[in-house]
């Protein structure tokens, strides 16, 4: 069967990539990129392209009847630095859309839905080192709370209406191709472009804040690879953990070093670093690996010296 894909918030930063991907497997007519307001011109060029508020219910269900839409990528979320300002907001984005796509899904309008987790989920009483799939969760922010949520509600409608709902708990997400959207683990965006625009960086957290991250690339084969397994394969339905790869600040400049000899970094640590203190050091993804053979391709090396040599191309 063909699959005809939406996805809601096609223009942040994983969205915009991943509908690249989704365009060049299934075609560019197949996907339909969608957001709030107009995206890029490369996003609205290569395929179709609607405005949708992700939290109007009979708005998604237009288009999803327009297109006969089997599959919905729920993006649209506010991120955790930007949540912690507009917390009424944050939960009303993140749980209307949510609820929105999974009763479409329980109505049988669709076939599948994809929604992202974070590692938000976790808090200050979680295990730090290698985070295990099943453990404490005590989130500390407005998004970690609509994230824990979100997995408990996929799970819910996965087990009461046989919802197809499959799910990523996202590390730190890092791009060149976007600027930063408000995430606690944005220094690791600006980053390289503070480095090559200006030589020099100054950094919003601790030089040894040590975060799970995760190169786009890695980020964006995962979420293909878990909607494109068998349904027997899937045996998580509320979030599976995902790692590629774990470094603080004072790692990532040393990396950029190599690169850049004269780059300097500095460090102001404000209300992000009581955010990044809550999450874990590194993530257990054994059961990603072992139910759907998860392996990320890049290391923190390889990443940098990819991220530098494309942005130097631009």
């Amino acid at each position: 069967m063909s699959q005809t894909i939406l996805v809601l918030g096609a223009s942040g930063q994983i969205g915009s990539e991943l509908i690249e991907k989704l365009r060049t497997i299934y075609g560019s007519t197949h996907v339909v990129a969608s957001d709030i307001r107009n995206g890029s011109p490369s996003l609205m060029n290569s395929g179709p392209f609607e405005i949708i508020d992700a939290t109007d219910k009979e708005a998604i269900f237009a288009i999803v009847k327009k297109y006969n839409v089997t599959q919905i990528y729920l993006l649209a979320a506010m991120l955790s630095a930007t949540g912690e300002k507009f917390p009424q907001k944050a939960w009303d984005l993140n749980m209307t859309s949510l609820l929105a796509v999974l009763d479409l899904a329980k109505d049988k309008h669709i076939n599948q839905v994809f929604w992202p987790s974070s590692i938000a989920v976790f808090g200050a009483t979680s295990p730090k080192i290698h985070t295990p799939q099943k453990t404490i969760m005590e989130p500390s922010t407005v998004y970690g709370i609509s994230k824990i949520s979100g997995e408990f509600w996929c799970n819910y409608y996965h087990e009461k209406y046989g919802v197809d709902v499959r799910s990523l708990r996202y590390p730190g997400i890092i791009s060149w191709k976007t600027k930063p959207g408000g995430g606690t683990t944005d220094y690791a965006v600006d980053i390289f472009f503070k480095a090559l625009e200006q030589g020099s960086f100054e950094c919003f957290l601790s030089e040894d804040t040590c975060l799970p991250m995760m190169y786009m690339e890695d980020a964006v084969h995962a979420t293909v690879q878990i909607m494109q397994v068998n349904a027997n394969q899937i045996n998580i339905r509320t979030s599976y953990n995902l790692s590629a790869m774990n470094f603080t600040p004072k790692e990532l400049a040393s990396a950029i070093h190599q690169h850049l000899p004269n780059f300097t970094i500095s460090y102001k640590p404000d209300y992000r670093q009581a955010i990044a203190d809550s999450w874990p050091d590194s993530i257990d993804d054994t059961k990603a690996r072992e139910d759907w053979g998860w392996s990320p391709n890049y290391t923190l090396s390889k990443m940098t010296k990819d991220i530098l040599e494309n942005l130097q191309a631009q």
